[in-house]
């Protein structure tokens, strides 16, 4: 195929249109290394002949044939995601759900049980109940933070997959790690992990035995709210087995959404560290304020913080009750902001905050939100990298309208 091409031009073309559509495409290989990896939108590769177009289609030989099957810039942010995770692979997805859609659908079948944590993202306690409930897998959710129960609920359900977050959202209850591993091990359960919110400059669940660590890069690895994706960080074996379900479920993550994601990479641990400055300072602020009820950060309503940290930092997410408020006060407090972004989403350099109960949480019920101990009055705030006294001023203001 090779032969088509004479440095960048192709041979014996002589129609305009021929000639428009062919001429500089396929050169030969630079003889270069770029310093920032390129991003490939082909969606289809050459090989120099069929044999080797073959092999690679049967995974005997490595390279790329259609960016279904894989992207050299999504394989970019893959090693990136496995290196930071200290795992041996990583696969990259559209977005976290997808992500944690493969993580449960390569671990369980038809009549199988989940045991799940209650504080949960809302979305996936939906996932759980309207998906993967209508394909005959049950979840039974439990106090994660209450190991005897969930050791008590193991022993009872004997579930596939032990599901929890390492900092809860949005209460940000942070949870013990190597004993859940411990707990899920001696009853033969999986356990995957959400690590969106601590990422993996603050924990690495692998290290404590995890089997599968899942992150929406929609948020703070990407870090700039213009790409959505995800990723699931886990053994190669395992790797492999999800790479071939993404091959089928075709939920790939572009490659522009790869170079952006991958760019927000290399600066994670310079965000991330005034993020979790930032947070701390207004959760010990908003503690004292006498509109705010309770807060939630770590070291604050969970006073005992498992040993799970790879450092002092303890996360960029506050989550507080305002005094009394219901659904108007609420939403009279986030329309008093001024320099806090009241938007569905976190990680991103802005500060931004919202009421679960309206957004992240939408698809429980009153009933189910009480349980997870959301209620009316509750605001999840993620902390951007802005000038804190900016922030607190922005807050006091807010909270005086309510």
């Amino acid at each position: 195929m090779g032969e088509r091409i004479d440095n960048g031009q192709p041979r014996r073309l002589r129609g305009f249109t021929t000639r428009a559509v062919h001429a500089g495409e396929r050169p030969e290989r630079p003889e270069f290394t770029p310093t920032v990896t390129p991003i490939y939108p082909s969606v289809s590769y050459l090989a120099d002949d069929p044999e080797t177009q073959d092999a690679v289609f049967g995974g005997e030989q490595a390279g790329y044939v259609y960016t279904r099957h894989g992207n050299p810039t999504t394989r970019a942010l893959e090693i990136a995601v496995a290196a930071l995770e200290e795992t041996e692979e990583a696969v990259a997805f559209g977005s976290g759900m997808a992500a944690l859609l493969a993580a449960i659908l390569n671990e369980v079948q038809s009549g199988d049980r989940v045991v799940a944590s209650r504080d949960l993202y809302g979305a996936t306690q939906a996932l759980l109940g309207n998906v993967f409930g209508t394909l005959g897998v049950r979840t039974t959710f439990v106090d994660i933070l209450d190991l005897e129960a969930v050791e008590r609920v193991l022993a009872e359900v004997k579930p596939r997959v032990l599901l929890f977050e390492t900092i809860s959202n949005p209460l940000a209850h942070v949870a013990d790690v190597p004993a859940l591993v411990e707990i899920a091990r001696g009853r033969r359960a999986r356990t995957i992990v959400d690590n969106t919110f601590a990422t993996p400059l603050l924990v690495n669940p692998a290290r404590f035995g995890v089997d599968t660590v899942v992150h929406s890069t929609t948020k703070y690895l990407g870090g700039h709210g213009d790409a959505t994706g995800g990723v699931v960080a886990t053994t190669r074996e395992r790797a492999l087995e999800i790479t071939e379900l993404t091959k089928l479920t075709g939920a790939v993550l572009g490659p522009f959404e790869a170079w952006l994601t991958l760019r927000g990479v290399k600066t994670l641990s310079l965000r991330m560290q005034r993020q979790c400055e930032n947070a701390a300072a207004l959760a010990g602020w908003l503690s004292r304020h006498p509109r705010v009820e309770r807060v939630y950060y770590p070291g604050l309503a969970q006073t005992e913080i498992p040993a799970i940290f790879n450092g002092n930092l303890r996360g960029g997410i506050v989550a507080f009750d305002i005094a009394g408020a219901g659904r108007e006060e609420v939403f009279r407090f986030l329309r008093a902001l001024r320099i806090c972004l009241p938007v569905t989403t976190l990680g991103d350099v802005y500060t931004m905050v919202l009421s679960p109960a309206m957004s992240t949480h939408r698809t429980l019920t009153e009933q189910e939100r009480a349980a997870a101990g959301i209620g009316e009055g509750l605001v999840r705030l993620s902390a951007g990298i802005e000038d804190v006294d900016d922030l607190i001023e922005d807050l006091e203001r807010a909270l005086a309208d309510v």
